[in-house]
């Protein structure tokens, strides 16, 4: 193993190599950056460019795309709250506060640059150590299982509700009946359709994410007057690297993250938005101070950044050891390795151990040119916040467009965008949180359709969700989760009622 390791690590460190992995690495960081754009799209546009390169030096470029995306996306999702990828989308409920409220953009970049570096680093070691163990634990995921994830991702409704958990509760149920639009993937028929072929494919999940965290804050800006800062006027940028009281105090929020995220990356057809998700809950439920999330908490940013970025190198376990790609950015890294002759699965480690960790060394300096690319440019990202509305909100406005033209080249996208952004204004207006509504659409497909297979198998019997070890433990864990924001306030009165 250890003459495995330094061969990988001479392969990797060749000027050559290490020069396509921070080009790598930087177009991922700015596609990430770009509303509407995703780890995949950039994956997919850089691959046929990866076939002229010769040894392992393309898939170390694709690796650096992948790491980069993640991390990119965070970055407008702090400044202008305007996630880049889904799998910011948490990152914007103390990232956005932080950045405005208290006005130290530069600490929020620097929390989200130092919990990004450490989940991919993390996620790395994991890869390194763990791989055979956790791909047998993503094996035992069957479709009761996968339902009782998404019962558990939706639990923590109650915990990012903000002020209303009932407006909250409304947001979700909102979230999960988007999530029926289109065809069932079970029988096939059309489901709220309204006869329209476009709706048949579902609610595209980039052109609403925009909308809902993008257009409906460019509205609100504009109700809000152009004249003044999206975020505080000149706001200094005291130092770019975290201070020491930032890393102890994020460093178990961090730890916590990183696993969740590297076990939720392990498992086939999950993703980073629900690590960043569960990620954040369970760093709210710890946390001392809960009542400080979602006003600029430096764990709520360490959260789902250490998350969602730890999910690279979870993701990569089952695609080296079983061949099975853990998200849709690990699809596209399948096709480019078969295309160069490597087949993954359990014989891999064995007949090609030197493409394995090759692979594993050069997710270590991916992050680490992350982790530099995004220190040295937090000057310049920070001065986004600095831009009038004046020219901001129409900066945003043609980011909105372009990001969701892009995905599909439809024009339907954008009226379906603008339709949900002006929709999700009026909500903010009535106190309706966003997150919730997110969270319903993301995890009401995964729900539902986990939930038809596992009773066709089962011939309708809903034991199955019960009997089955791991499902069972995350249904009760779901149902502790749900009630204990709710029962929580009512055990501490009755407590301070004794204590009188």
């Amino acid at each position: 193993m250890t003459e495995s390791l330094l061969a990988a690590l001479m392969t990797v460190v060749q000027p050559y190599n290490i020069a396509v992995m921070f080009f790598g690495t930087l177009i991922g960081i700015l596609v990430g950056a770009m509303p509407g754009l995703s780890s995949v799209m950039g994956l997919s546009i850089m691959m046929p460019l990866t076939l002229s390169m010769e040894g392992n030096s393309g898939m170390l470029m694709l690796l650096g795309i992948f790491c980069g995306a993640i991390y990119g996306g965070s970055i407008t999702a702090i400044l202008i709250k305007t996630p880049g990828t889904a799998n910011s989308a948490a990152t914007c409920l103390d990232g956005y506060p932080m950045a405005t409220k208290l006005g130290q953009p530069g600490r929020a970049l620097s929390i989200s640059t130092m919990a990004s570096t450490f989940g991919g680093l993390f996620s790395a070691v994991m890869l390194l150590w763990t791989a055979p163990m956790l791909s047998k634990i993503a094996l035992k995921f069957g479709a009761a299982e996968y339902f009782a994830l998404a019962v558990f991702g939706l639990s923590m409704v109650t915990s990012i509700s903000g002020k209303s958990v009932v407006k909250g509760l409304i947001g979700a149920v909102l979230g999960l009946i988007m999530a029926t639009i289109g065809m069932n993937s079970l029988t096939g028929t059309p489901r709220f359709t309204f006869g329209s072929v476009y709706l048949m494919g579902g609610i595209a999940m980039i052109p609403t994410l925009i909308a809902l965290y993008a257009f409906s804050q460019g509205l609100n800006n504009i109700e809000g007057g152009g004249g003044t800062s999206s975020l505080h006027s000149k706001a200094k940028l005291e130092r770019v690297l975290p201070t020491w009281a930032d890393m102890k105090l994020t460093f178990p929020t961090m730890l916590r993250s990183s696993i969740i995220g590297t076990i939720i990356g392990a498992i086939p057809g999950t993703g980073g938005d629900i690590a960043s998700w569960v990620g954040y809950n369970e760093a709210k439920r710890w946390s001392k101070h809960p009542e400080k999330f979602g006003e600029g908490a430096p764990e709520g940013i360490a959260a789902p950044e250490s998350a969602n970025n730890a999910i690279s190198g979870g993701a990569l376990i089952p695609l080296l050891t079983l061949g099975i790609p853990g998200d849709a950015g690990t699809a596209v890294m399948l096709s480019a390795l078969m295309m160069q002759g490597v087949v993954p699965g359990p014989m891999l480690f064995t007949e090609q151990t030197g493409t394995v960790y090759t692979i594993i060394v050069g997710l270590f300096f991916a992050n680490l040119w992350m982790c530099l690319l995004g220190y040295s440019a937090i000057r310049g990202f920070a001065k986004i916040g600095n831009v009038s509305n004046t020219y901001l909100t129409p900066i945003v406005f043609v980011f909105c467009v372009v990001g969701t033209y892009a995905l599909n080249n439809n024009i339907l996208d954008i009226f379906m965008m603008m339709i949900f952004g002006v929709v999700a204004y009026v909500l903010i207006k009535c106190d309706f949180p966003m997150p919730p509504i997110i969270l319903g659409l993301i995890l009401g497909s995964l729900a539902e359709k986990n939930l038809q297979r596992a009773l066709v198998i089962s011939d309708g019997n809903i034991s199955v969700f019960f009997t089955r070890p791991i499902s069972l433990v995350l249904i009760v864990i779901s149902v502790i989760s749900l009630l204990w924001p709710v029962v929580s306030p009512v055990i501490k009165k009755r407590r301070a009622s004794r204590a009188k």
